[in-house]
């Protein structure tokens, strides 16, 4: 495809030239494109305090996370686990793309990030110290260090971003909100760069007790849509990219991973937790149309594929609904089964399988498949990793409470 400076209607075009991660599948994003192409599963046995008060015992634990190799101690002090993440995912995005702000560069550059809990890590150890423990007062800074913004203020403090900043909270879909906002600040002239994406940090022992309540986990293992499938398993994380002008980013000669085409988000309306076809379907669509894609363009899907019941079969039949007979010529899977469910956190580390697609012509799969499920009859890329060119791909996010997002990014 040809590049234009401006896309339709004048609107600016957008593309990516950082990428940085943390999770259970590794440290970078090279370590965790790796993964992708061995179908390895990060997912294991919990390791933190009360961990045997618990009925799941699973999840994709960064079980190596050691925050002083990065951090000093006042840092440590100040800086949840999912802020540590964060940063670190930060720093590497930076670095790729080659970017200072200093000077004009950080007024016209911002940091929108998605996360669910926040600072869980911190309430947790606090409501132990004061209800368990006894203690009358707690750290100065837990609110600052708890808050849901804390990890994107920090961000724009360590590089000097001066635009818009700002957290979404919008669950399991709070990533792709945060990216596809991102977007459209760049494409309307509102920022000229701006790092986005998300991250998590729920595992600890209120974090899994609190999504026992909801018996919707599983206690061995991931398997989306396969027939025998459980359940969700968690994981944890951070995933942060480098969204940056078109235009400005071809004039420094940056190294551009993919191109951000359309973004589109839809409300169920409908239920707290119960997901909608047809309000999946609209987001599906509405990307599609912003981006100006024909379905028959579109090669892979990354899934939201949480491996529970509900999420699979709807997702399944709002793709299929969506690209009618195309569907039988797409691909799609769920990285979920490897670096596990991240909430607020995953469409950022997902999005990493969908550049891969994109850049590499390597298509990550559906891991732990066993059993085909006649409600889920599209090609899931079961257990191992394939090798395809494609041009344009789509990632999907459906949370609780009916809130969509879908994302649309084209090869450069």
């Amino acid at each position: 495809m040809p590049f234009n400076p401006l896309t339709r209607d004048g609107q600016r075009r957008v593309v990516i030239t950082g990428a940085g991660t943390i999770n259970a599948l590794g440290h970078d994003v090279a370590s965790t494109l790796e993964a992708f192409r061995e179908g390895r599963c990060g997912i294991t046995r919990l390791d933190f305090r009360d961990v045997d008060r618990l009925s799941i015992q699973i999840g994709a634990q960064i079980h190596d996370w050691q925050p002083e190799s990065y951090f000093n101690r006042q840092q440590i002090l100040l800086y949840d686990k999912f802020t540590q993440f964060t940063l670190l995912a930060a720093k590497q995005a930076v670095a790729q793309a080659g970017l200072n702000f200093q000077g004009k560069l950080g007024l016209r550059a911002g940091v929108v990030l998605g996360t669910a809990g926040g600072g869980l890590n911190t309430w947790d150890d606090n409501y132990r110290a004061v209800y368990e423990e006894g203690k009358n007062r707690v750290h100065p800074f837990v609110v600052p260090k708890l808050m849901n913004n804390a990890a994107a203020s920090h961000v724009s403090m360590e590089f000097g971003l001066r635009g818009p900043s700002f957290t979404v909270a919008t669950a399991c879909a709070s990533s792709n909100h945060a990216m596809g906002l991102a977007f459209q600040m760049i494409r309307s002239g509102g920022a000229q760069v701006m790092l986005t994406g998300g991250s998590e940090a729920m595992l600890c022992f209120g974090g899994v007790k609190a999504w026992e309540g909801l018996r919707v986990m599983s206690r061995d293992a991931c398997r989306p849509f396969s027939a025998n499938r459980n359940g969700m398993v968690q994981g944890e994380g951070a995933g942060v990219f480098v969204f940056e002008d078109y235009e400005a980013a071809r004039s420094r000669g940056a190294d551009i991973l993919a191109e951000v085409v359309g973004f589109a988000m839809s409300s169920d309306a409908q239920d707290i937790v119960m997901p909608s076809a047809q309000g999946a379907e609209r987001a599906i669509r509405g990307a599609l149309q912003d981006g100006g894609l024909n379905p028959e363009q579109i090669g892979y899907i990354n899934a939201h594929g949480t491996g529970t019941a509900a999420n699979d079969k709807t997702e399944c039949a709002a793709v299929a609904h969506a690209f009618g007979h195309h569907a039988d010529r797409l691909m799609m899977s769920s990285t979920k089964s490897m670096h596990g469910h991240l909430i607020g956190g995953t469409g950022a580390v997902e999005l990493l399988a969908c550049i891969m697609a994109l850049r590499d012509g390597v298509i990550a799969p559906t891991i732990g498949y066993q059993e085909a499920d006649p409600e889920c009859a599209l090609d899931v890329v079961p257990n191992e990793a394939r090798e395809a060119q494609v041009d344009a791909v789509l990632s999907n996010a459906f949370a609780f409470g009916g809130l969509n997002a879908v994302i649309a990014l084209q090869r450069v």
